[in-house]
């Protein structure tokens, strides 16, 4: 891989890893479900160009952009506002790689090796260690959430295989088209106090909703999109593990995480299952909150 594009993979790892922050700050400032619908207002404003119809696959389409925009983005974010710290939020997301090997071999028959086999024991086997973590033990509901969210991802992935082709910006903008109308309503139903909450923030406080549009779904996943393109996917998918790494230290950094000892054993246990399980996959993938 060329400089420039270890570059970009570089970036791509920021822009997702520092996703976890604003995601944080911004489900704190708005409330999960409509933090999460203002993301994609302004994601499906910027999109707009590309939102066209994809004759043939707008039942699986659709169905993905249910998935992922509102269940897996809604969790994610229900998760980070849920308490706990970053590094667990960050290195849980990554089970939807083993989620994702399951489903694959149970779905669409795809042979999965002893070697996946130990590599998705030793991933999950990780996240447990990191449950146990006082700090985690304490906001095991945020845990759920995550892990919740990360079989959606792994859900949504497979369904992808049935719309080829579509390109990222276009899967983006129907995502964010069938997100926004639902995500207001659940907040609607779930949430309260939108109308003071909306009285009271000032317009530098949507920095947030507008950093988890722009840089990890069209930056982030763009970059991505662009290296797929150019290189084997068993390449590209285990340059993008540093981001719960960046995430994590982030986390650290803003808001003062702690890392106790099984958080740091859980955590290295999880990355290293997926390590292994993507190093020799030729599936797609797609990493942390996109």
């Amino acid at each position: 891989m060329s400089v420039p594009h270890l570059l970009l993979i570089v970036l791509a790892n920021f822009a997702w890893g520092f996703n976890y922050i604003a995601g944080k700050i911004g489900a704190g400032v708005f409330q999960p479900l409509l933090f999460t619908a203002f993301r994609f207002l302004f994601l499906l404003l910027l999109m707009l160009p590309w939102l066209k119809p994809a004759p043939g696959y707008m039942k699986p389409l659709l169905r993905v952009a249910f998935l992922l925009g509102v269940l897996h983005f809604a969790m994610i974010f229900i998760g980070l506002n849920a308490g706990g710290n970053i590094a667990s939020i960050a290195i849980t997301t990554q089970l939807y790689v083993p989620f994702s090997a399951i489903f694959a071999s149970v779905f669409l028959r795809e042979k999965i090796s002893l070697r996946s086999l130990f590599s998705i024991a030793v991933a999950f086997a990780g996240v447990m260690v990191i449950g146990f973590d006082p700090i985690v033990f304490n906001h095991l509901d945020a845990i759920l959430w995550v892990a919740g969210a990360a079989f959606i991802m792994a859900v949504a992935t497979i369904l992808m295989r049935q719309c080829p082709n579509l390109g990222v910006f276009r899967l983006q903008a129907w995502i964010a088209l069938v997100a926004l109308p639902s995500l207001l309503l659940l907040s609607s139903i779930f949430e309260s106090g939108q109308i003071q909450t909306l009285s009271k923030v000032g317009i530098i406080d949507f920095w947030t909703p507008l950093y988890s549009a722009v840089g990890a779904s069209i930056v982030g996943h763009g970059i991505v999109y662009y290296l797929l393109g150019r290189y084997p996917v068993s390449i590209v998918t285990p340059l993008l593990l540093p981001t719960p790494i960046i995430a994590t230290f982030l986390g650290v950094l803003f808001f003062g995480d702690i890392l106790g000892w099984k958080m740091i054993v859980g955590g290295s246990m999880t990355l290293l299952g997926v390590l292994m399980l993507v190093k020799p996959a030729k599936r797609e993938s797609s990493s942390g909150i996109e």
